[in-house]
């Protein structure tokens, strides 16, 4: 599905302030991947999921989506094949439209349109039927515009957008990280549904370990632009937080123990 090779990455290059974050970093993501990513403060996490976006560029290195070159593609033309919700829930929507406003736009992405309305009458009943599996009645609030929305349910709004153009590839930058417990279980709940249902590979980032151990196939632990543990199958199945949190003593560095305190 997605392939890195080699990738390079240099911030504030040539200056007092250069830092190399990957250097040389090869993965693979095998379609139908639900991968979740872990790893200490300043690991890459977040960054990777932008290089791979294409919101930020790489020094060097090949990335493949679906067999397709996407290294010097630009950020707009990869929205076509990646999908992506952000931890801020008011980053996948917008807020001064309403609910079908937004679901039209989604709707619309990718789609040829002339100078006819954005919103179509006929849709509505197909939005509902979409919103109503969510259980949070937004069917009913469709004229309310998202700003008024909770959290919770801007980010399960965002999530059904992100989906309904139907990406080979979904991005979830702590997509639960700004919500309370009970929500964040919800939009995980949420989440894992939607995979299943639509089949698509996802890569999250989060900081939450027992999200990270009982969601998915695969688990990846970043540190310093590296990925230093990759855990799939039976192994992930059988993972425990002590587990990983032991994966973190093993390693000699004191920055990378330090930051055990994060996940406990």
């Amino acid at each position: 599905m997605l392939t890195i090779k080699n990738l390079l990455k240099i911030f504030n290059k040539d200056t007092a302030n250069e830092n190399i974050l990957f250097n040389g970093l090869s993965f693979h993501i095998n379609e139908g991947d639900f991968i979740t990513v872990v790893g200490s403060n300043g690991a890459g996490k977040s960054t990777l999921l932008n290089i791979i976006a294409g919101s930020i560029e790489v020094d060097n290195g090949e990335m493949t989506l679906e067999g397709k070159d996407i290294s010097k593609l630009p950020e707009f033309k990869r929205t076509r094949s990646i999908g992506r919700v952000f931890q801020d829930p008011s980053m996948g929507t917008s807020p001064s439209m309403t609910i079908l406003e937004n679901l039209s736009l989604a709707n619309n992405k990718g789609k040829r349109f002339g100078l006819s309305k954005g919103v179509s009458v006929k849709d509505i009943d197909y939005f509902k039927e979409l919103l109503s599996k969510l259980n949070l009645g937004l069917e009913d609030k469709l004229h309310t515009k998202v700003g008024m929305l909770s959290g919770g349910q801007r980010q399960a709004l965002a999530l059904i957008m992100t989906v309904m153009s139907e990406p080979s590839l979904m991005l979830l930058d702590e997509h639960t990280a700004a919500l309370d417990p009970k929500t964040s279980e919800r939009i995980l709940e949420l989440t894992n549904q939607i995979v299943e249902e639509k089949k698509i590979t996802t890569l999250m980032v989060t900081h939450n370990l027992n999200h990270a151990i009982k969601t998915g196939n695969r688990l990846i632990m970043m540190h310093r632009g590296e990925i230093i543990l990759d855990i799939k199958g039976e192994d992930k199945k059988n993972l425990t937080i002590n587990k990983l949190l032991s994966y973190f003593d093993n390693i000699q560095s004191s920055e990378l123990i330090s930051d055990r305190t994060l996940f406990s």
